[in-house]
C-alpha cells in the first residue's frame, strides 16, 4: 500500500465517509494471487489461503467489499477513465501554461469538477453509498503497516532493521511478554507501536520517517517471517 495511496484514501474518508465497496483491478496492491513465488506461512496453509494485501487488510478492517474486475470489458471502464484524463490533462496544463506542481493542481481543481458536470451518469439509486465515520475511531490505527512479530528471548520485537524493546509488563502477574505473537504497525509519521491482545507495550518513533518506496513484499499484510 505506498503512502500516497494511503493519504489519498484519508482524506477521502474524512471527507466523504467509508465506501460500501471499491472496485479495483485485479493489481497487486489491492489481491495477492496464486501466481505468487512467496512460500505460504503456517496460518496461510491452516486458512487454506493467502492472506491479504496490506490494501486489502485496510479494506476488511473498514468494513469495504473488494470488488475485483475479472474481464477485459471491465478493467476497460477503468482504463478508458485514465487515457481520457492522462490525454486531455495534458492539452489543459498546456493552455493554462502549468510549469510546477502547484499550478497543475490549481488547473486540476478547475479542471474536475466541469468535466464531472459534462459527463456525469446519475446513479439509479440516488442514495449514498457512504457511511460515516465513526466518532471515536483513530485514522491512524488502520493508516499503516501492520506485520506479526514473535517477541524474542530478551524481550525485544525485531521489524526490517530496527530494534524496538519493550518494557516489562505493568502487570506483575504477566510474567513475561517472551515469545509472544505480537503486531507491529509501522506508522507514516516514522513510528513504530506494537501492540498485544489489543494494548499498546511498546512504542519507537524514528528520528526520521522511513521513506515509503516500498518493494512488493511490503504491500503483504501480518506476515509472521522475521
Amino acid at each position: 500500500m505506498p503512502r500516497a495511496t494511503s493519504l489519498s484514501c484519508e482524506r477521502r474518508l474524512s471527507k466523504l465517509g467509508i465506501p460500501i465497496a471499491v472496485y479495483a483491478v485485479r493489481h497487486s496492491i489491492f489481491f495477492q494471487g496464486k501466481e505468487g513465488l512467496r512460500k505460504l506461512s503456517l496460518e496461510e496453509q491452516l486458512a487454506a489461503q493467502r492472506g491479504p494485501t496490506q490494501f486489502g487488510r485496510l479494506m476488511n478492517e473498514l468494513g469495504v467489499q473488494l470488488i475485483h474486475a475479472l474481464s477485459p470489458q471491465a478493467r476497460g471502464r477503468i482504463e478508458r477513465l485514465w487515457g481520457t484524463l492522462q490525454d486531455r490533462l495534458a492539452s489543459e496544463l498546456r493552455l493554462a501554461g502549468a510549469a510546477n506542481c502547484e499550478q497543475a493542481n490549481q488547473v486540476l481543481r478547475r479542471f474536475l469538477p466541469r468535466h464531472n458536470r459534462r459527463f456525469v451518469v446519475n446513479a439509479q439509486q440516488p442514495e449514498t453509498a457512504w457511511v460515516e465515520w465513526p466518532k471515536g475511531r483513530h485514522l491512524d490505527l488502520l493508516f499503516c503497516f501492520k506485520y506479526r512479530r514473535v517477541v524474542l528471548n530478551d524481550k525485544p520485537v525485531r521489524i526490517g532493521r530496527h530494534v524496538i524493546d519493550i518494557p516489562p509488563p505493568a502487570n506483575k502477574g504477566h510474567i513475561s511478554y517472551a515469545h509472544a505473537r505480537a503486531e507491529v504497525q509501522e506508522r507514516f509519521d516514522g513510528s513504530f507501536v506494537v501492540y498485544l491482545d489489543g494494548h499498546c507495550i511498546a512504542t519507537k518513533v524514528l528520528a526520521e520517517p522511513i521513506p515509503f518506496t516500498a518493494p512488493a513484499a511490503k504491500h503483504r499484510a501480518l506476515s509472521s517471517r522475521q
